[in-house]
């Protein structure tokens, strides 16, 4: 039978879970499928079908990213699943052909995802922009700092608090480091704090402890720093740091003192920190603290190249042919002239929802214009994608033999445009 994509109606949403379990293996209980239920219901829904059977699944969640200088609506990726029995049918084409479609309609010019198997998604125009650090500290002995920690007092408070007390911080950071995402309450509430317990792990087991919500700073006065983290009860002696926010180094050095100094406790694991954390510099002892594991994080795909690159903001000014392909969306494909100069509002002409706030002294008022003009440098749109954020050195990529420099110079010239003063970062799902 001709296969068929629709909408997955809300009377479906139980045959997509049984779908999406399936092509992932899980079992879970009621109340995790109550919450992925309920995440559905939000999302934007592609379905698949043959005949009456849902062969094909795939969701998104209208959310928005931080980018440099910027926010702008983004299309997350999510239960994205095709019927074992309907492999290698063009099943995952064809949604991912509509996702385009209707990220164009809804004003969405970025699309992101974790991927589950990373050889999928990079045919489909996704490249890796963030990455993190997972890190271990040695607290059975006083942490060692090259920096004097900030001598505000420190106060727990209940964490059904912290969006109101937290959430003004956490806005406030999100023009230092791109790769995050905007939260409401809500938000607070259910995926960072999981007050309501319905994010347990695929095996059904909790987080150790209960969530714990340390604050730098005067009652009553806008907090210096917070960080989320769990203390495990059974007996293991382990902090477990979910986040942690800080306006300086000596408020980060105080929050890691306090979170390594924590009685019945000998080891401090962070989920998810960048690469450039300050912790890492600030230790004095890199042995007790080690980066245990590195990880890719969120990829990004531009979908509307000319919305993405004239919302954000630029280091430097800049002025480069692009060839650029794009297998998938053809309105992105072709030779086009990038130009950032100062004198113009950073962001100008950026795509709908899209915010501006460059860094002072950046470059401003990005154009990209058809040209019949030579090409600087030639890349395909993954690449370019994953040097957005300004997480990746578009040099790297040359030296791979994945983007072509014609003009000599012209790489680091756009390179200098793309700089971030710090790493992006992600560091949570949805």
């Amino acid at each position: 039978m001709t296969l068929d994509i629709r909408d997955v109606p809300e009377a479906d949403l139980d045959r997509a879970l049984d779908l999406s379990y399936l092509a992932f293996h899980l079992s879970p209980g009621e109340k995790r499928r109550n919450r992925h239920r309920e995440l559905l219901r939000r999302c934007t829904r592609i379905g698949v079908y043959d005949g009456g059977q849902l062969a094909g699944l795939a969701a998104a969640h209208l959310l928005t990213l931080s980018l440099p200088g910027g926010q702008l609506p983004c299309a997350a990726v999510d239960f994205v699943s095709v019927a074992p029995t309907h492999r290698r049918r063009g099943v995952l084409s064809s949604m991912m052909a509509e996702l385009w479609r209707r990220c164009a309609a809804d004003g969405q010019p970025l699309s992101c995802l974790w991927p589950s198997e990373s050889a999928i998604y990079g045919r489909y125009g996704y490249a890796p922009a963030t990455e993190t650090y997972r890190i271990e500290i040695d607290s059975a002995r006083p942490l060692a700092l090259r920096v004097a920690p900030d001598e505000r007092p420190l106060r727990l408070i209940d964490p059904a608090d912290a969006p109101a007390v937290l959430g003004p911080l956490f806005d406030a950071t999100l023009a230092d480091r791109a790769g995050r995402f905007t939260r409401d309450e809500a938000w607070w509430r259910q995926e960072v704090l999981n007050l309501d317990g319905a994010r347990e792990s695929g095996s059904g087991s909790q987080p150790p402890g209960p969530p714990r919500v340390v604050v730098l700073g005067e009652p009553g006065e806008p907090p210096a720093g917070y960080a989320l983290y769990r203390a495990d009860g059974n007996g293991a002696g382990t902090v477990t740091v979910d986040e942690l926010e800080a306006e300086s180094a000596p408020a980060a050095a105080a929050l890691w003192a306090y979170l390594a100094s924590i009685d019945l406790t000998t080891t401090v694991r962070v989920q998810a920190r960048p690469a450039d954390d300050p912790l890492l510099y600030i230790a004095a002892d890199r042995d007790q603290v080690r980066v245990t594991r590195q990880e890719i994080d969120l990829w990004v795909r531009l979908v509307d190249v000319h919305a993405a690159l004239t919302a954000r903001s630029w280091a430097a000014p800049v002025d480069v042919v692009l060839d650029l392909r794009d297998t998938s969306v053809p309105a992105n494909a072709g030779r086009f002239r990038l130009t950032v100069g100062d004198g113009e509002r950073a962001g100008a002409g950026a795509a709908s929802g899209a915010t501006s706030g460059a860094a002072s002294g950046a470059a401003s008022g990005a154009t990209w214009k058809p040209t019949d003009d030579a090409a600087d440098i030639s890349l395909d749109v993954r690449e370019l994608g994953a040097c957005y954020l300004g997480g990746t050195r578009l040099r790297h990529l040359v030296r791979a033999g994945l983007a072509t420099e014609h003009t000599p110079g012209a790489v680091r010239r756009l390179e200098a445009a793309l700089e971030t003063e710090w790493l992006p970062f992600t560091g949570e799902n949805y």
